[in-house]
This record gives structure tokens, sequence and C-alpha cells, in this order.
């Protein structure tokens, strides 16, 4: 059995849900813990009644360093101040977890995540790194690892990172300069794990799961219904910087990435039928739920559209380089 946590407010309410409905379909025997950012969102899943979720209340996880934190950060540096904090509470609150599985709400399955689970073998964390193409090099000052997919075992090399990691995103988990580096959030503090704590483990099969960081790295296909990244199954995508403006209008990427028509027919078209299903699903629960689109501001469209001409160029560039 699987054991999957997340955390998601009203504004991720529908990315939480397709995570969700993606491992309903592809994951078997497991339990999504949500640790539910807002009441709006609690009270809606609580009416929901959906299987195998246990839903967490900030009222029973906050403790008294997440609400000083709390007040020193902007809604998404809290979030990701929340994630070690969120698995050593369940450690805590149901010692019976022999393993926790750490997801973004913006990933969706697949495939069944049982390779993961392979290459972790007798390790206690798995790590993915950020894999990024070469165009996005420049973002590693973000972070060599990515907080997308992390598992830990309950155990005293999995609980030690864990306790390590929470004290450093209690005490610093901010999207700024910190000295000569930029802080990446909560997942800077992953990049010297391997060397810092026993038993990490670093995905070695990177093709198990894409974001739009990488996918332009890879020749994708659909085969027998099955999405292939060249020779290998696709386990999930991390719908990264995934817009919705209103129920047809999406913005798939940030102007920065490559989308080919490749992935918008294979991947993306699927997540976007998704999230209108659940859309009008939601609202037959609640006519009045009206969160989780964002407004399309001139200034955010103008440096939508700056990005993508620009990375254009870069890539045409670097392309040239390698042609020489």
């Amino acid at each position: 059995m699987y054991n999957f946590c997340t955390l998601f407010d009203k504004n991720y309410l529908y990315k939480g849900l397709a995570l969700y409905n993606s491992l309903k379909r592809h994951s078997g025997d497991f339990k999504l813990f949500i640790l539910c950012m807002d009441d709006i969102t609690y009270n809606l899943l609580h009416k929901m009644t959906l299987e195998d979720v246990e839903l967490i209340s900030l009222k029973e996880f906050e403790d008294s360093a997440l609400l000083q934190a709390k007040t020193t950060r902007t809604w998404a540096e809290y979030c990701w101040t929340c994630t070690a904090s969120l698995m050593m509470f369940l450690f805590k609150n149901y010692p019976a977890l022999e393993m926790i599985t750490y997801l973004d709400a913006d990933l969706y399955f697949f495939h069944d995540p049982k390779p993961f689970f392979d290459e972790l073998n007798n390790n206690s964390i798995l790590i993915t790194e950020s894999n990024l193409s070469q165009e996005y090099r420049r973002l590693l000052i973000y972070g060599k690892y990515s907080v997308q997919f992390n598992i830990f075992r309950n155990n005293e090399e999995g609980l030690k990172a864990l306790e390590w990691w929470r004290k450093k995103t209690i005490n610093w988990c901010y999207s700024r300069r910190r000295g000569k580096n930029m802080q990446g959030g909560d997942q800077i503090y992953l990049n010297d794990w391997p060397s810092k704590f026993k038993g990490v483990h670093v995905l070695r099969n990177k093709k198990l799961c894409l974001t739009p960081l990488n996918i332009n790295k890879y020749h994708i296909f659909l085969q027998d219904n099955t999405i292939y990244v060249e020779d290998i199954k696709l386990i999930f995508y991390h719908f990264h910087s995934f817009e919705m403006h209103s129920l047809n209008k999406f913005t798939l990427a940030d102007g920065a990435y490559l989308i080919s028509r490749d992935a918008y027919e294979i991947i993306y078209k699927p997540y976007l039928e998704e999230i209108q299903a659940i859309f009008r699903n939601v609202k037959q629960i609640d006519p009045t739920y009206c969160y989780g689109f964002v407004k399309r501001k001139i200034k955010k469209i103008l440096i939508y559209y700056i990005k993508k001409i620009f990375y254009s160029v870069y890539r045409w560039k670097i392309n040239q380089k390698i042609s020489c």
C-alpha cells in the first residue's frame, strides 16, 4: 500500500483533485493525506467524501513554530515551509506509517508509481533531480533537486533528514536573495543530501517523470494508450506553472518553456479535460465556488511573450553551437 501526502488551498483545489483522480486510476491500494490550507478547501473536500483520503486541517496541523514563520512569509513561501513539517506531523500522529511520499499538488499520474519504489529499494529517502534542459540551467540557483516527489521511511535516517529540513525551512524559506545565492524555497536545502545523510537515493531513471523544464529533451509518443518517453513509460508529469483563466482558457506553462504539439496532445489535453470535468463536479456540489482561476493582467501577458521570444532565440543559439 502506498501512503501519499500533499497540500493545497482553494486556488489549487482543481489541480489537487486531478492528482487524486490520477492516483485512483493508476496507484492501486493507497491512502492520500491532504493538508487543507484553508477552511474552504477542507469543507468542500469533506462534502465530497473521497475514498482513500484523510483530510488534515490547518488548525490541527500548525504548531507555534509554524505560526510564527507564517507571519514572515508570502502564502507561497508558507506552503513551501509546510512540506517537511507535514511529513513529520504524519509520522508523529500515524506511527504505524512505515513510509510517506510527498507529492506536489500539480502532479498528474499516467502510470503506476511502482518503479520509484523499486529504485528506492532498501534506501531511506528518494529524491529527484531537476533534470533541466540546457536553456534552463541558470535555474539551478533554485536547487539541484526538485521537491515534487519525495519518499521518506519512518526510520532513523529518514527522520533525521526530515527534522533537519523542518528546522531549516522554519528558519528560512523564501524566494529571495540570501547572500550570493538565490534561496529557492524549500528545495535548495536538498542540494547536499546525498553526502549529508545516509540512505539517500537520487532517482536514476529520469524519464519516469517530466516537467516543462525538461520535456523538450525527449521524444514522447503514445502507444497502446500508454505514454512513452523514448523507451520508458511516463509515470507522472509535473504541470509546473500551469494556470487556469476560465473553464476554457488556460496557460499551459510559463512563456520560457517549450511545449510541443505532441506534448499538448498527449500530456496536456487529457489534463485539461480532467480539470474541466472536476470543475463541473465541484459546481454541482457547491454552485458558489469561484476559486482557482488566475486573471491575466496586461503586464503578465507581456512578460509571457517576452520570455517566449527570448528563450526561442536562446534555444536557436544553443542549437547553432551544437550543429557547429
